[in-house]
């Protein structure tokens, strides 16, 4: 009896190990699969803040703190807006001193922990930057969305649409903007969003299947007056408009793409996620490939589709080599690949889908130039 009960320790011995290897890579996947809109991403480290007084606050030192830019500051029952570091300014080595712009909720008192965010404004295109706007309602594939529309005088649209970690209240950074460019503008609660319907299982497919909801978009604002669109999007909203773009019956309505910090290596991107998370670099393999089981994603990157070749749509891409969550490596070898569609506009020092943050006036300009022909 004995080989029979070594044989059984043995079996009962693998089952066990696959089982764990299993449980692991769904945890280490629901980094990325279940990232909560709103929530900061796992890469975003908090801030302790040490002082504040009349137009500045005084931070914990670290890499983030020291970004250049325009951010908001994030915290339980708390959202400012902060400017540039104030060089000099600081008491102490440990501590870095930015502009305080605004205070929109809550009290910034010493000893809050807080994130810096992309997201300037928690509250709605009117409250915030005094815009006329509508709450609409667009019917999608997995029942309704809600979106703001802000008009304008032209009749091409401006879709935008949010990426990871984010709220449809990130692309109101630029909506002044394009506002004021005379561009109506329709912002996307998509599938997962707060007031969106729940996608299949809670999980997130990286734009793979969001980009329908994108479609359904496109198809309001052809019905309500729209000639072409525009889709402006960020992280993976940058790549659910890229799907769109090959995939949708409506793409030869699309007359422009701005990608902004593209997801054009999902694998990669849940790897960074998950490692940022504390996830053990073991683990990481097996994220992925859990990944891919609980949502039927192919492994394949974006370069490695048919996309590259089929997109049709003029199409800027706004990325910088400090990305860690979505890497700018990718999006350089697309605008290689595509040099008569493609154009990529490097900003450096910037995070993932803080592009607008680093450098809002280059930003800006860089985009006027590509939608101006486009209008």
């Amino acid at each position: 009896m004995r080989p029979v009960t070594a044989t059984a320790t043995a079996v009962t011995t693998i089952f066990g190990v696959g089982a764990a290897a299993v449980a692991a890579g769904r945890y280490a996947s629901d980094a990325a699969l279940k990232a909560a809109p709103g929530r900061p991403l796992p890469a975003d480290r908090r801030l302790v803040v040490h002082a504040t007084e009349a137009g500045q606050v005084t931070l914990t030192r670290s890499f983030s703190a020291l970004r250049p830019g325009f951010y908001g500051l994030a915290g339980p029952g708390v959202h400012a807006v902060v400017g540039p570091v104030v060089d000099g300014a600081s008491p102490a080595a440990d501590t870095v001193v930015r502009r305080l712009e605004s205070v929109g909720q809550g009290l910034l008192e010493p000893g809050a922990k807080v994130r810096l965010t992309p997201e300037l404004y928690g509250g709605d295109p009117g409250g915030d930057l005094g815009l006329e706007h509508q709450e609409v309602e667009i019917p999608g594939e997995l029942g309704p969305l809600p979106a703001w529309y802000v008009p304008g005088a032209r009749d091409t649209w401006v879709i935008t649409l949010h990426g990871l970690g984010a709220t449809r209240a990130h692309p109101m950074n630029v909506m002044g903007f394009l506002h004021g460019q005379g561009l109506p503008v329709l912002d996307l609660a998509y599938r997962g969003d707060p007031g969106a319907p729940r996608p299949a299982n809670g999980l997130g497919r990286f734009g793979a299947s969001e980009w329908r909801d994108l479609d359904a978009a496109i198809r309001y604002a052809l019905r309500y007056g729209a000639r072409n669109v525009i889709v402006h999007g960020w992280s993976t909203g940058a790549t659910m408009a890229l799907y769109a773009a090959v995939e949708s019956p409506l793409r030869d309505r699309i007359s422009g793409l701005v990608l902004d910090s593209p997801v054009l290596d999902w694998p990669v991107t849940l790897r960074a996620l998950a490692a940022a998370r504390g996830v053990p670099a073991a683990l990481l393999p097996l994220a992925v490939r859990a990944a891919q089981g609980r949502t039927g994603m192919s492994g394949a990157p974006v370069l490695e589709t048919s996309a590259p070749a089929s997109l049709g749509a003029p199409t800027l891409i706004l990325h910088g080599p400090d990305d860690t969550i979505a890497p700018w490596e990718s999006s350089r070898e697309l605008a290689g690949r595509r040099p008569d569609l493609v154009s990529l506009h490097a900003v450096p020092r910037a995070p993932h889908a803080s592009m607008w943050n680093a450098d809002p006036a280059r930003y800006e300009e860089t985009l006027r130039r590509f939608l101006t022909p486009l209008m």
